[in-house]
C-alpha cells in the first residue's frame, strides 16, 4: 500500500486523492517532527507566561476575554471539542472525511499550530487505522474554517463520539481500543489546532477537480457521439477556427472533438451536399461551453494549490516563537471558487440535455425514429430518459446559485461574516454527480442512435465507446427497464472505462 510522507511542505493533489480514495497510509516525516516540536516549545512558553494568548490561556470566540487558569486548561480543550462537535444530518462521505483529516495533519506538520508530537502522531494513527469519524452534513459555516466537521474528528481522537469501522458505526472509545489506539488528552492550544481549518472545503475542492477533469473529457466525448448520431459536421472544430478565439480550454475541447470524430464513416457520408448549412448551437458551440469549464478548472486549481501550501489555524505559531491571532481561517477564497465551478457544470449539463433532446424529435433528428423507439407508439424509447436529464439540469441550475454571497452571523456577532464555503463544497459535490448522470444519458442515447445509423460505422474512438457500453447494455430494441442501463452507464463513467476507451482509440486529427 502506498505511504504518503507528510512534511512541512505542501501536499500534492494526487496525494490527497490517494489517501481519500485509495486509503493510502500516512507518516510524519522527520522535518515535520522537528517543526512540530519547535512550535510546541513556543506554545509551552506562552502557556507559562502572564500575557493572555487566545486559545492557549483564554476562552474562544466571543468568550475570548476570559483568562483560563492553568488548572482548567485541559478541561478547556475537552469542552471546546465536545461543544463544537455539534454537526447534524446524514453522514459525510468517507473520502471527504479522510481528505480533511489528511489536510489537517498537513497543517499540523507545518510547525505553525503548536500541538504536541504525540497528538499529531495519534491523528496519523487514526487515519491509518481505517476508522472514519462520523461527521454530519450540517454544522460548518466555513469560518472559523470547518469547525464542526473537524471537531467530530478531534472528538474521535479523544475517545468520544462515533466512528465508522467498515460498514458499522461504533462508539469511538470501543473502536479505538479494538484497533490498539489510545485516546489523547488534549493540552493547551491543541483543541483549536485540530478544528480551526478550511480542510473540508479544500478536500472537497481537490476531489471535485479530479472528477471534473475527467468529466470535461467525457463531455467532449458525449458531444462527439451526438455530432455523429445527428449527422452533424466536424468542420466547425477545426484548429484554425479555434485559433481565432484562442482560449486554451476551448482549443483543448475542440482538439478532443476532432480526435474522437477522426475516421468516422458516418461523418464522411454527408460531408458534401447534404443541404445542411449549420448545426444547432448545442452541437456547433460545444468547444466554447466545454472549454469554459476547463478554464474555470484551471483557475480553481491555482486556488487549490495555494491552499495546499497554506497553514490554516488561529492563532498561529511563527518562526520567531510568537503566537499570533489573525483571520487566515476565513473560507472565502475557497468558497468563491467552489461556487464558481458550479456555474459551468450546470451549463455543460444543460447543453448535454439539449443534444439529447434533439435525438428524440423527428423534426430535428435527421431520419431517426421518434424517441429512438423500436415501435413508436407501442414503445417510448428514450423519452423519459430525457425527462430525467431535464430534472437533473433543473437541480443543477439551483445548485449554481452561490452560497458564498450569503452570511449568517454567529458567536454573539464576534464571527459576524462567514464564508459558507462548506455549503458551496457540498452543493458542488452534488452538481458533479448530476453532471455525470446527465452525460451518461446523452452517451446512452447517442450510442443507440449511432447503432441505428448502420451500416455506416462510427469513428474508432466513439465506436470503441459503443462497443464497451454494449458489454453491459443491449443495443436498440423493444422497450426494456431503462433505469439499470442508465446506472450501468454512470458506473462506466465513474470508473473511467468509457473515457479510457475513447482516448485509447482516438486518432490524431489536424
Amino acid at each position: 500500500m502506498q505511504t504518503i510522507t507528510v512534511t512541512p511542505g505542501p501536499l500534492a493533489r494526487d496525494e490527497v486523492l490517494a489517501v481519500a480514495r485509495q486509503r493510502a497510509r500516512v507518516e510524519l516525516g522527520e522535518t515535520a517532527r522537528s517543526a512540530i516540536l519547535a512550535a510546541r516549545a513556543a506554545v509551552d512558553r506562552a502557556a507559562s507566561g502572564d500575557t493572555p494568548v487566545y486559545g492557549v490561556s483564554t476562552g474562544f470566540g466571543a468568550l475570548a476575554r476570559r483568562h483560563i487558569p492553568a488548572a482548567s486548561r485541559v478541561q478547556l480543550q475537552r469542552s471546546l471539542i465536545r461543544s463544537h462537535a455539534a454537526g447534524s444530518g446524514p453522514r459525510v462521505e468517507d473520502e471527504v472525511v479522510r481528505a480533511l483529516m489528511l489536510l489537517r495533519l498537513s497543517t499540523l506538520a507545518t510547525g505553525h499550530c503548536g500541538v504536541r508530537l504525540e497528538t499529531a502522531q495519534a491523528y496519523a494513527d487514526l487515519l491509518n487505522s481505517g476508522l472514519v469519524p462520523v461527521v454530519g452534513e450540517y454544522g460548518s459555516l466555513g469560518c472559523s474554517g470547518d469547525l464542526a466537521p473537524l471537531a467530530h474528528c478531534a472528538l474521535a481522537l479523544t475517545g468520544e463520539g462515533e466512528v465508522a469501522d467498515g460498514e458499522v458505526v461504533r462508539p469511538a472509545a470501543e473502536a479505538l481500543a479494538d484497533h490498539g489506539l489510545t485516546p489523547i488528552i488534549l493540552a493547551e492550544k491543541e483543541g483549536l489546532a485540530l478544528i480551526n481549518g478550511t480542510d473540508g472545503m479544500l478536500g472537497m475542492l481537490v476531489l471535485a477537480l479530479a472528477d471534473l477533469a475527467e468529466l470535461a473529457d467525457v463531455a467532449d466525448l458525449a458531444a462527439a457521439m451526438s455530432v455523429e448520431g445527428q449527422l452533424g459536421t466536424d468542420r466547425v472544430f477545426a484548429a484554425d477556427l479555434m485559433a481565432l478565439r484562442p482560449h486554451p480550454g476551448q482549443a483543448e475541447s475542440a482538439a478532443n472533438l476532432r480526435r474522437f470524430l477522426a475516421g468516422s464513416a458516418i461523418v464522411a457520408s454527408h460531408r458534401h451536399g447534404d443541404g445542411e448549412v449549420q448545426d444547432a448551437y448545442s452541437l456547433r458551440c460545444a468547444p466554447q461551453v466545454h472549454g469554459s469549464l476547463r478554464s474555470a478548472l484551471a483557475y480553481a486549481t491555482t486556488v487549490a494549490e495555494v491552499e495546499l501550501a497554506s497553514a490554516i489555524d488561529n492563532p498561529s505559531v511563527l518562526a520567531d516563537g510568537r503566537v499570533e491571532s489573525h483571520g487566515n481561517f476565513h473560507g472565502a477564497p475557497l468558497a468563491h471558487v467552489l461556487d464558481f465551478l458550479a456555474i459551468p457544470v450546470a451549463d455543460v449539463a444543460s447543453m448535454s440535455e439539449r443534444r439529447t433532446d434533439r435525438f428524440l424529435d423527428v423534426a430535428r433528428n435527421r431520419g431517426l425514429p421518434p424517441f429512438l423507439a423500436d415501435d413508436p407508439g407501442v414503445d417510448s424509447g428514450h423519452m423519459i430518459a430525457q425527462y430525467t436529464q431535464a430534472g437533473i439540469v433543473a437541480e443543477l441550475k439551483r445548485l449554481a446559485v452561490p452560497a458564498s454571497v450569503d452570511s449568517i452571523p454567529s458567536s454573539a456577532m464576534q464571527e459576524d461574516h462567514v464564508s459558507l464555503g462548506w455549503h458551496a463544497a457540498r452543493k458542488l459535490r452534488r452538481a458533479v454527480d448530476g453532471l455525470r448522470r446527465v452525460l451518461a444519458i446523452e452517451i446512452l442515447t447517442a450510442a443507440r442512435a449511432i447503432d441505428l445509423r448502420a451500416p455506416l460505422t462510427p469513428a474508432p474512438a466513439t465506436g470503441a465507446v459503443v462497443a464497451r457500453l454494449r458489454e453491459v447494455v443491449e443495443g436498440p430494441g423493444p422497450d426494456r427497464w431503462l433505469a439499470p442501463e442508465i446506472e450501468a452507464t454512470v458506473t462506466l463513467l465513474a470508473t473511467g472505462d468509457l473515457r479510457q476507451a475513447a482516448l485509447t482509440h482516438a486518432k490524431v486529427a489536424s
